[in-house]
Protein backbone atom coordinates (compact mmCIF):
# COMPACT_ATOMS: atom_id res chain seq x y z
CA UNK A 1 0.00 0.00 0.00
CA UNK A 2 1.04 3.47 -1.01
CA UNK A 3 -0.73 6.61 -1.10
CA UNK A 4 2.01 9.05 -0.86
CA UNK A 5 2.18 11.01 -3.75
CA UNK A 6 5.98 10.49 -5.63
CA UNK A 7 8.44 13.59 -5.27
CA UNK A 8 8.79 15.44 -8.04
CA UNK A 9 11.11 14.56 -11.19
CA UNK A 10 13.59 17.43 -9.97
CA UNK A 11 13.95 16.63 -6.26
CA UNK A 12 14.42 12.68 -6.33
CA UNK A 13 16.90 11.33 -3.96
CA UNK A 14 20.42 10.59 -3.99
CA UNK A 15 20.85 6.64 -3.20
CA UNK A 16 22.57 5.69 -0.49
CA UNK A 17 26.70 5.43 -0.55
CA UNK A 18 28.50 2.73 0.33
CA UNK A 19 29.55 4.49 3.35
CA UNK A 20 26.27 4.83 3.97
CA UNK A 21 25.07 1.22 3.56
CA UNK A 22 27.96 0.01 6.13
CA UNK A 23 26.94 2.54 8.99
CA UNK A 24 23.44 1.36 8.65
CA UNK A 25 24.94 -2.16 9.00
CA UNK A 26 26.86 -1.20 12.01
CA UNK A 27 24.37 0.73 14.11
CA UNK A 28 21.95 -2.22 13.34
CA UNK A 29 24.80 -4.78 14.91
CA UNK A 30 25.73 -1.75 17.69
CA UNK A 31 21.48 -1.91 18.68
CA UNK A 32 21.27 -5.60 17.96
CA UNK A 33 24.24 -6.65 20.72
CA UNK A 34 22.87 -3.74 22.82
CA UNK A 35 19.16 -4.76 22.91
CA UNK A 36 20.54 -8.36 23.84
CA UNK A 37 22.78 -7.24 26.27
CA UNK A 38 20.19 -4.99 28.32
CA UNK A 39 18.15 -8.13 28.66
CA UNK A 40 21.23 -9.67 30.48
CA UNK A 41 22.02 -6.36 32.38
CA UNK A 42 17.81 -7.36 33.64
CA UNK A 43 18.62 -10.62 34.55
CA UNK A 44 21.62 -9.92 36.41
CA UNK A 45 19.77 -7.05 38.45
CA UNK A 46 21.60 -4.67 36.75
CA UNK A 47 18.77 -2.55 35.05
CA UNK A 48 15.02 -3.33 36.72
CA UNK A 49 13.47 -3.86 33.39
CA UNK A 50 13.71 -3.48 29.62
CA UNK A 51 11.33 -3.51 26.39
CA UNK A 52 13.62 -5.60 23.94
CA UNK A 53 13.50 -4.44 19.91
CA UNK A 54 14.63 -7.93 18.76
CA UNK A 55 13.58 -7.83 14.87
CA UNK A 56 12.87 -4.79 15.00
CA UNK A 57 16.55 -3.54 14.27
CA UNK A 58 15.67 -2.35 10.15
CA UNK A 59 12.75 -0.45 11.23
CA UNK A 60 14.40 1.89 14.44
CA UNK A 61 17.78 2.26 12.57
CA UNK A 62 16.51 3.01 9.05
CA UNK A 63 13.76 5.68 10.13
CA UNK A 64 16.18 7.11 12.46
CA UNK A 65 18.89 7.74 10.41
CA UNK A 66 16.79 9.55 7.93
CA UNK A 67 16.21 12.57 10.49
CA UNK A 68 17.21 15.83 9.84
CA UNK A 69 18.71 16.48 13.46
CA UNK A 70 19.31 19.90 12.58
CA UNK A 71 15.37 20.66 12.15
CA UNK A 72 12.80 17.28 13.07
CA UNK A 73 12.38 16.35 16.43
CA UNK A 74 11.40 12.23 17.31
CA UNK A 75 8.98 11.67 19.81
CA UNK A 76 9.44 7.77 21.49
CA UNK A 77 8.00 5.30 23.36
CA UNK A 78 10.14 2.94 25.17
CA UNK A 79 10.72 0.57 22.95
CA UNK A 80 13.11 3.07 20.47
CA UNK A 81 16.11 2.47 22.23
CA UNK A 82 17.42 1.41 18.01
CA UNK A 83 16.32 5.15 16.94
CA UNK A 84 18.36 6.48 19.90
CA UNK A 85 21.54 5.34 18.52
CA UNK A 86 20.60 5.58 15.09
CA UNK A 87 20.19 9.61 16.37
CA UNK A 88 22.94 9.24 18.23
CA UNK A 89 22.00 9.97 21.71
CA UNK A 90 24.70 9.07 24.28
CA UNK A 91 23.08 5.48 25.20
CA UNK A 92 23.98 5.87 28.98
CA UNK A 93 22.34 8.64 29.20
CA UNK A 94 19.55 6.78 27.44
CA UNK A 95 19.74 3.91 29.51
CA UNK A 96 18.96 5.14 32.41
CA UNK A 97 15.60 4.89 32.62
CA UNK A 98 15.65 1.43 32.07
CA UNK A 99 17.92 1.35 35.38
CA UNK A 100 15.12 3.76 36.97
CA UNK A 101 17.52 6.88 37.42
CA UNK A 102 15.66 9.02 36.24
CA UNK A 103 12.58 9.22 33.86
CA UNK A 104 12.61 9.92 30.18
CA UNK A 105 16.57 9.81 30.41
CA UNK A 106 19.13 11.97 31.49
CA UNK A 107 19.79 12.83 28.08
CA UNK A 108 19.16 16.82 26.54
CA UNK A 109 15.95 16.03 24.28
CA UNK A 110 16.52 19.49 23.00
CA UNK A 111 20.16 19.25 21.89
CA UNK A 112 19.63 15.33 21.02
CA UNK A 113 16.05 15.92 19.14
CA UNK A 114 14.66 13.17 21.13
CA UNK A 115 11.70 13.32 23.67
CA UNK A 116 11.67 12.00 26.55
CA UNK A 117 10.97 8.52 26.77
CA UNK A 118 7.17 7.98 26.74
CA UNK A 119 5.91 5.18 28.62
CA UNK A 120 1.98 6.26 28.16
CA UNK A 121 0.81 3.72 25.70
CA UNK A 122 0.28 6.83 22.29
CA UNK A 123 1.33 9.69 24.68
CA UNK A 124 3.66 10.48 22.73
CA UNK A 125 1.71 10.94 19.61
CA UNK A 126 -0.20 14.10 20.62
CA UNK A 127 3.13 15.91 21.63
CA UNK A 128 4.44 15.42 18.71
CA UNK A 129 1.69 17.13 17.04
CA UNK A 130 1.30 19.70 19.36
CA UNK A 131 5.38 20.39 18.19
CA UNK A 132 4.34 19.76 14.49
CA UNK A 133 1.70 22.45 14.36
CA UNK A 134 4.05 25.06 16.43
CA UNK A 135 6.39 24.58 13.48
CA UNK A 136 3.40 25.56 10.89
CA UNK A 137 2.45 28.35 13.47
CA UNK A 138 6.42 29.67 13.63
CA UNK A 139 6.85 28.87 9.94
CA UNK A 140 9.79 26.61 10.28
CA UNK A 141 10.35 23.52 8.38
CA UNK A 142 10.67 21.16 10.88
CA UNK A 143 8.99 17.63 10.85
CA UNK A 144 7.96 15.56 14.10
CA UNK A 145 8.02 11.76 13.92
CA UNK A 146 6.31 10.24 16.70
CA UNK A 147 6.71 6.26 16.73
CA UNK A 148 3.77 3.83 18.23
CA UNK A 149 2.75 0.25 17.35
CA UNK A 150 -0.09 -1.66 16.30
CA UNK A 151 -1.73 -1.85 19.71
CA UNK A 152 -0.76 1.48 20.45
CA UNK A 153 -2.97 2.66 17.03
CA UNK A 154 -6.37 1.65 18.73
CA UNK A 155 -5.32 4.14 21.73
CA UNK A 156 -8.42 7.49 21.32
CA UNK A 157 -5.23 9.85 21.61
CA UNK A 158 -4.24 8.31 18.10
CA UNK A 159 -7.67 9.27 16.55
CA UNK A 160 -7.40 12.79 18.55
CA UNK A 161 -3.77 13.53 17.13
CA UNK A 162 -4.22 11.99 13.39
CA UNK A 163 -7.32 13.76 12.73
CA UNK A 164 -6.17 17.03 14.31
CA UNK A 165 -2.66 17.05 12.34
CA UNK A 166 -4.75 16.02 9.13
CA UNK A 167 -7.15 19.21 9.29
CA UNK A 168 -4.29 21.57 10.66
CA UNK A 169 -1.95 19.90 8.10
CA UNK A 170 0.59 19.55 10.96
CA UNK A 171 4.42 18.10 9.52
CA UNK A 172 3.99 15.06 11.48
CA UNK A 173 5.24 11.54 10.07
CA UNK A 174 3.00 9.25 12.16
CA UNK A 175 5.86 5.97 12.42
CA UNK A 176 3.75 2.64 13.25
CA UNK A 177 5.93 -0.29 13.72
CA UNK A 178 3.73 -3.16 13.44
CA UNK A 179 5.29 -5.98 14.86
CA UNK A 180 2.61 -8.46 14.94
CA UNK A 181 1.92 -8.35 18.49
CA UNK A 182 0.08 -5.99 20.96
CA UNK A 183 1.74 -7.24 24.19
CA UNK A 184 -0.07 -10.86 24.21
CA UNK A 185 -2.54 -10.15 21.57
CA UNK A 186 -2.00 -10.75 18.02
CA UNK A 187 -2.20 -7.72 15.65
CA UNK A 188 -5.24 -9.66 13.32
CA UNK A 189 -7.66 -9.43 16.80
CA UNK A 190 -6.56 -6.04 17.69
CA UNK A 191 -6.48 -3.97 14.43
CA UNK A 192 -9.93 -4.22 12.41
CA UNK A 193 -8.91 -4.54 8.88
CA UNK A 194 -5.42 -5.52 9.48
CA UNK A 195 -3.92 -2.86 8.06
CA UNK A 196 -3.15 0.49 10.37
CA UNK A 197 -1.82 2.42 7.28
CA UNK A 198 -5.48 1.97 5.67
CA UNK A 199 -6.94 3.86 8.30
CA UNK A 200 -4.88 6.84 7.11
CA UNK A 201 -7.29 7.28 4.60
CA UNK A 202 -10.14 7.96 6.92
CA UNK A 203 -8.42 11.18 7.94
CA UNK A 204 -7.31 12.44 4.09
CA UNK A 205 -3.65 11.17 5.23
CA UNK A 206 -1.02 9.53 2.78
CA UNK A 207 -0.03 6.59 4.37
CA UNK A 208 2.90 4.00 2.80
CA UNK A 209 2.85 0.40 4.19
CA UNK A 210 6.77 -1.34 4.09
CA UNK A 211 8.66 -4.18 4.71
CA UNK A 212 10.09 -2.99 8.02
CA UNK A 213 13.02 -5.67 7.84
CA UNK A 214 14.37 -3.82 4.84
CA UNK A 215 16.68 -1.18 6.18
CA UNK A 216 17.07 0.46 3.20
CA UNK A 217 13.41 0.41 2.22
CA UNK A 218 12.72 1.90 5.66
CA UNK A 219 15.10 4.70 5.05
CA UNK A 220 13.50 5.83 1.71
CA UNK A 221 9.70 5.62 3.04
CA UNK A 222 10.89 7.55 5.58
CA UNK A 223 13.11 9.89 3.72
CA UNK A 224 9.62 10.56 1.49
CA UNK A 225 7.84 10.75 4.36
CA UNK A 226 9.34 13.53 6.12
CA UNK A 227 9.96 15.28 2.54
CA UNK A 228 6.27 15.35 2.19
CA UNK A 229 5.65 17.44 5.23
CA UNK A 230 8.26 19.46 4.88
CA UNK A 231 7.13 20.66 1.69
CA UNK A 232 3.93 21.71 3.75
CA UNK A 233 1.68 18.79 2.10
CA UNK A 234 0.37 17.71 5.97
CA UNK A 235 1.40 14.56 7.62
CA UNK A 236 1.57 11.08 6.40
CA UNK A 237 1.65 7.64 8.33
CA UNK A 238 4.33 5.07 7.51
CA UNK A 239 3.47 1.28 8.97
CA UNK A 240 6.54 -0.75 8.78
CA UNK A 241 6.07 -4.73 9.05
CA UNK A 242 8.10 -6.41 11.33
CA UNK A 243 7.68 -8.66 14.14
CA UNK A 244 8.56 -8.69 17.88
CA UNK A 245 10.83 -12.14 18.01
CA UNK A 246 11.15 -11.64 21.86
CA UNK A 247 8.88 -11.07 24.40
CA UNK A 248 6.90 -7.61 25.13
CA UNK A 249 9.18 -6.56 28.31
CA UNK A 250 11.65 -8.41 30.67
CA UNK A 251 8.50 -9.51 32.92
CA UNK A 252 6.60 -11.18 29.65
CA UNK A 253 6.44 -14.74 29.07
CA UNK A 254 5.77 -15.01 25.31
CA UNK A 255 5.72 -18.69 25.59
CA UNK A 256 1.88 -18.52 27.64
CA UNK A 257 0.65 -16.82 24.30
CA UNK A 258 2.24 -18.03 21.36
CA UNK A 259 4.69 -21.39 20.79
CA UNK A 260 8.32 -21.61 19.16
CA UNK A 261 7.13 -22.84 15.97
CA UNK A 262 4.74 -19.70 15.74
CA UNK A 263 7.72 -17.36 16.57
CA UNK A 264 9.96 -19.02 14.29
CA UNK A 265 7.38 -19.08 11.25
CA UNK A 266 5.81 -15.52 12.28
CA UNK A 267 9.29 -14.03 12.32
CA UNK A 268 10.49 -14.63 8.89
CA UNK A 269 14.05 -13.41 7.55
CA UNK A 270 15.65 -11.86 10.03
CA UNK A 271 16.76 -8.16 9.41
CA UNK A 272 20.49 -8.30 10.32
CA UNK A 273 21.39 -11.51 8.19
CA UNK A 274 19.34 -10.12 5.51
CA UNK A 275 20.93 -6.85 4.83
CA UNK A 276 24.39 -8.63 5.22
CA UNK A 277 23.94 -10.50 2.62
CA UNK A 278 22.65 -8.07 0.77
CA UNK A 279 25.87 -6.34 1.09
CA UNK A 280 28.17 -9.09 0.25
CA UNK A 281 26.35 -9.88 -2.54
CA UNK A 282 27.02 -6.10 -3.64
CA UNK A 283 29.88 -6.17 -2.67
CA UNK A 284 29.39 -3.44 -0.38
CA UNK A 285 31.33 -5.20 2.52
CA UNK A 286 33.41 -8.02 3.33
CA UNK A 287 33.58 -10.89 6.23
CA UNK A 288 36.36 -8.54 7.78
CA UNK A 289 34.17 -5.33 7.73
CA UNK A 290 31.34 -7.29 9.42
CA UNK A 291 33.79 -8.43 11.99
CA UNK A 292 34.97 -5.33 12.75
CA UNK A 293 31.77 -3.98 13.14
CA UNK A 294 30.56 -6.91 15.71
CA UNK A 295 34.21 -6.10 17.92
CA UNK A 296 32.95 -2.60 17.71
CA UNK A 297 29.61 -3.00 18.79
CA UNK A 298 30.82 -5.42 21.96
CA UNK A 299 33.35 -2.67 22.75
CA UNK A 300 30.44 0.07 22.82
CA UNK A 301 28.37 -2.38 25.21
CA UNK A 302 31.04 -2.63 27.88
CA UNK A 303 31.51 1.00 27.30
CA UNK A 304 27.83 1.64 28.02
CA UNK A 305 27.63 -0.94 30.60
CA UNK A 306 30.26 0.19 32.75
CA UNK A 307 28.37 3.96 32.48
CA UNK A 308 25.21 2.32 33.52
CA UNK A 309 26.49 0.65 37.05
CA UNK A 310 28.38 4.04 38.02
CA UNK A 311 24.85 5.95 37.80
CA UNK A 312 24.26 6.84 41.37
CA UNK A 313 20.57 8.07 42.40
CA UNK A 314 19.55 11.73 41.41
CA UNK A 315 18.86 13.62 44.19
CA UNK A 316 15.54 13.42 45.98
CA UNK A 317 13.90 17.21 45.66
CA UNK A 318 14.05 16.56 42.01
CA UNK A 319 10.52 14.83 42.58
CA UNK A 320 9.33 18.37 43.75
CA UNK A 321 11.33 21.17 41.91
CA UNK A 322 10.54 19.68 38.62
CA UNK A 323 7.18 19.44 38.60
CA UNK A 324 5.83 23.00 38.15
CA UNK A 325 7.53 25.95 36.31
CA UNK A 326 5.81 27.60 39.35
CA UNK A 327 5.61 25.80 42.41
CA UNK A 328 2.08 25.74 44.62
CA UNK A 329 1.41 25.81 48.28
CA UNK A 330 0.66 22.47 48.11
CA UNK A 331 3.11 21.07 46.58
CA UNK A 332 5.80 23.22 48.53
CA UNK A 333 4.14 21.79 51.75
CA UNK A 334 4.68 18.36 50.55
CA UNK A 335 8.54 18.59 50.05
CA UNK A 336 8.72 20.15 53.59
CA UNK A 337 7.22 17.52 54.64
CA UNK A 338 9.73 15.09 52.38
CA UNK A 339 12.56 17.23 54.04
CA UNK A 340 11.55 16.25 57.51
CA UNK A 341 10.92 12.72 56.76
CA UNK A 342 14.20 11.70 54.75
CA UNK A 343 16.62 14.22 55.49
CA UNK A 344 15.74 15.28 59.15
CA UNK A 345 15.62 18.63 58.11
Amino acid sequence: MDTLPPPDSGSAAVPLTSRQLRELYSLMVAVRHLDSSAVAWQRQGIIPGYAPELGQEAAQVGSGYAVDLARDFVFPTYREMGVARAMGVDMVAYMATHKATWHGGLYDPIESRLAPIQAVVAGSVLHAVGWAHGQTLAGRDGVAMSYFGDGASSQGDVHEAMNFAAVMKAPVVFFVQNNGWAISVPADRQVAGGSVAARAGGYGIPAIRIDGNDVVAVFEATRRALAHCRAGNGPVLVEAMTYRRGPHSTSDDPGRYRSLAEERDGAGADPLERFRQRLLADGTADEAFFAAAMADAKAEEEEIRAGIQALGPRPGEEMFSLVFQETTPVLQAQAAIWREESEHV
